[in-house]
């Protein structure tokens, strides 16, 4: 196949091959165009799923594995993803991201054929597993094409992947599981892997390093047994005292025997998974730790806003996603806007640091909602939101790419990624805590006085219709309720009408006085679903009044992350040896 230009010059033994120079125009806009489509393959995965999991759940019976369909996919996506990283620079992008296309296709096959929850979880992992070597490979690829003063355009386009596929994939994963069936929420897959597939086989170079380099396995091995414990330690929902309990505890200590051992490994090898000389590199420390603040602030938001508009605002499900799309609406548009600004003037930190200017102003109106705000409020907050993170993404990628050697492009950009991801998990777990004490006691607080206008005879009842846990654990009001349905999850008026119907057909009844206190009682009902609905809000404001803290953090990080000239050249200063 004819990939490289007629003058391409051969790759000496240890030197670099510099495909932005030797590849033709053509020949890279088939190769964008072929992981691109993986890409979107991965992305599409995440959004198309979740549509149909209710389907899944009652069709397989195995609500209680519901959340580890998730975790499963999440567990092996984050953890694999350095080693991916590392294994693209030594063995080249294109084995890589095929063979990450070859196991997201067995996957998803064995994920569309599951005959049990437990079998779909795992089938999940296998998933995961091949979406962490398409992710961490793809945003590697430009690196590779462009010299980093091109490389900001293409990195924006990478960022609309992931817009464009959380707009598609609840759409079409609805659409597929009300009339084909939900298996092919997986299945679909396949045409989409096979078209991806042929366009990297013929089209796409090996693009290696050129450099001879091993694979640390013992630091893989090592990383999963630091990263997999304790991110299974962040799922799930428990109250604060159940993290001192030996399951976890145990966990976090394995977790941390781990990182010790990988970090005493990793400095001893000249093959690390995760170079320690790369931390050595203040952009790539500080943009790490910044790509941790910003999962998590960027995932709370994400997380949160539809606990908001069902639970504190008493939206539909589908009305909480048109909410949203306004921020996806904002992503596109503003990545592909800065990404052709940066690539003309070459400076990317102001970029960065007004994506985080307008992500925070966004969280702190976020945190200024009421259970009174409206829909349009949450789509304005989400649209401010959108226009920070969509530029934000793909230049903190070309931050970290443009400060790091070429042939260690591709470990540094899976490492900037494991460290989002990591910072998504421990943000879903640190704000998670955070919502359930404060939906916990705001609950207490304003049902109480409620509660005491009800009538004696009626309080065993209300308890029951308000009861705190189940309502926290439960998500509040119903979905879509009227004043009229309550967080029973049937028709609160209802059974107060057909209680009282009853008594008022029972012999002597006192008509008036059982009128009185049966609008007495309704009173009370709406004022407890009013109660709710008030405490939902309050403690998702208070989950985003700690990410304002967190998105600010990450601010003052990018503010002292030294924004160094975009290369002209992919070739490096000197000759490289061996790593």
């Amino acid at each position: 196949m004819s990939t490289l230009t007629a003058t391409s010059p051969a790759a000496m033994p240890g030197e670099r091959i510099d495909y932005a120079s030797t590849l033709t125009p053509r020949t890279k806009a088939l190769v964008l165009a072929g992981v691109m489509l993986a890409l979107f393959l991965a992305a599409l995965d995440q959004t198309i799923v979740s549509t149909a999991l209710p389907r899944i759940v009652s069709e397989l019976h195995g609500m209680e594995f519901f959340a580890w369909t998730s975790t499963s996919y999440l567990l092996a996506s984050t953890t694999l993803i350095p080693i991916y990283g590392k294994l693209s620079d030594s063995l080249g992008r294109k084995t890589v991201i095929l063979a990450g296309i070859a196991i997201f296709l067995v996957g998803s096959v064995l994920c569309g054929l599951a005959d049990s929850m437990l079998a779909l979880v795992v089938y999940r992992g296998i998933q995961g597993m091949g979406a962490a070597a398409i992710t961490s490979t793809a945003f590697a690829v430009p690196a590779d094409l462009f010299v980093p003063s091109e490389r900001a355009r293409y990195q924006g386009i990478f960022g609309t992947v992931f817009a464009v596929s959380s707009i598609v994939g609840p759409l079409l994963g609805g659409t597929l599981t009300d009339t084909v069936g939900w298996r092919w929420v997986f299945f679909i897959n396949l045409p989409l892997g096979a078209i991806a597939v042929a366009f990297i086989w013929t089209k796409m170079p090996r693009l290696h390093s050129g450099v001879t380099s091993k694979v640390d396995w013992l630091g893989a091995l090592l990383l999963v047994v630091a990263t997999v414990p304790f991110l299974l330690t962040l799922r799930g929902d428990r109250p604060l005292a159940a993290w001192l309990s030996p399951e976890v505890l145990g966990m976090l200590a394995v977790s941390l025997v781990g990182l010790v051992l990988f970090v005493l490994v990793e400095r001893r090898t000249p093959h690390a998974i995760i170079p320690f000389t790369l931390f050595r590199n203040p952009v790539f420390s500080l943009v790490s730790l910044t790509s941790v603040c910003n999962g998590a602030a960027f995932f709370s938001a994400l997380l949160f806003l539809s606990v908001l508009a069902v639970n504190g605002l008493g939206a539909t499900a589908r009305e909480a996603g048109i909410a949203m799309i306004p921020l996806t609406a904002a992503v596109v548009p503003t990545s592909l806007v800065t990404a052709r600004w940066v690539s003309r003037t070459g400076r990317y930190k102001v970029v960065i640091v007004s994506g985080f200017v307008l992500m925070c102003l966004s969280l702190f109106l976020l945190s200024r909602l009421t259970a009174e705000s409206t829909l349009w409020d949450i789509g304005v907050c989400t649209f401010i939101f959108g226009c920070g993170m969509g530029p934000l993404q793909p230049m903190l990628t070309l931050s970290v790419q443009n400060a790091v050697a070429p042939h260690q492009v591709g470990t540094a950009t899976a490492g900037r990624q494991f460290f989002q991801q990591l910072g998504q998990a421990m943000g879903s777990a640190v704000f998670g805590l955070i919502l359930t004490a404060s939906v916990t006691h705001s609950l207490t607080d304003s049902l109480r006085p409620v509660r005491e206008q009800v009538p004696a005879a009626m309080q065993q009842r209300f308890d029951t219709w308000f009861d705190a846990e189940r309502i926290r654990k439960g998500g509040g009001t119903q979905e879509g309720a009227s004043q009229d349905q309550g967080p029973a999850g049937g028709g609160l008026t209802a059974e107060v009408k057909a209680h009282y119907d009853a008594l008022r057909r029972e012999p002597g009844a006192d008509q008036a006085a059982l009128a009185r206190e049966e609008a007495q009682v309704l009173e009370a009902s709406h004022a407890g679903e009013r109660a709710v609905r008030v405490s939902f809000a309050k403690a998702v404001t208070h989950v985003f009044d700690w990410s304002l803290l967190v998105g600010v953090f990450a601010l003052l990080l990018a503010l002292f992350t030294r924004e160094i000239p975009l290369r002209k050249t992919n070739r490096p200063e000197t000759p490289l040896a061996s790593e």
